[in-house]
């Protein structure tokens, strides 16, 4: 799969103004829209452990980009202006991934209704979200860690 030039030039110039590890490791968007979106973090010097596999904070950051950035993308959509976080975590890690790692969320119906509640009750709404990492390199379609995660909107 193609990066997707321009949704990856935005999540970098975003991160370099506000979260600086964010656009650290580098990740490039492979596709985003109002359903799904995957990235890849490329496993290398800056997000390499001592294992030489993918450290855990570095798949801790592929799955909060790949599951807020269905809402940012929406935010655009929907012409809203949004407050969102991430406000709890759960995470299995399954494998040691030892290549670039792929993370996928396809909670995309679930964050749209999400979002409409947000802006119907004008207070804070929240789902889960999950996202699944593969390194589709070494391992085809078999997840090395599954995220949940507590996504928290509020229209601002």
């Amino acid at each position: 799969m193609s990066r997707d030039w321009k949704a990856t030039a935005g999540v970098r110039l975003w991160a370099l103004r506000n979260v600086f590890l964010l656009y650290f490791t580098k990740p490039s968007v492979l596709e985003v829209n109002e359903r799904r979106c995957e990235v890849r973090i490329p496993l290398n010097w800056r997000t390499k452990n001592h294992l030489k596999s993918m450290y855990f904070g570095a798949l801790c950051i592929g799955a909060d980009v790949a599951g807020g950035l269905i809402c940012f993308h929406l935010m655009g959509v929907m012409k809203v202006r949004l407050s969102f976080v991430f406000k709890a975590v759960r995470a299995e890690f399954l494998k040691r991934p030892e290549d670039d790692v792929h993370f996928l969320c396809e909670d995309g119906e679930a964050i749209q209704a999400l979002v409409r509640r947000a802006v119907e009750s004008g207070e804070r709404e929240e789902t889960t979200v999950h996202v699944t990492a593969r390194v589709p390199k070494k391992l085809g379609d078999e997840p090395v860690a599954q995220f949940e995660m507590m996504l928290s909107v509020k229209l601002r």
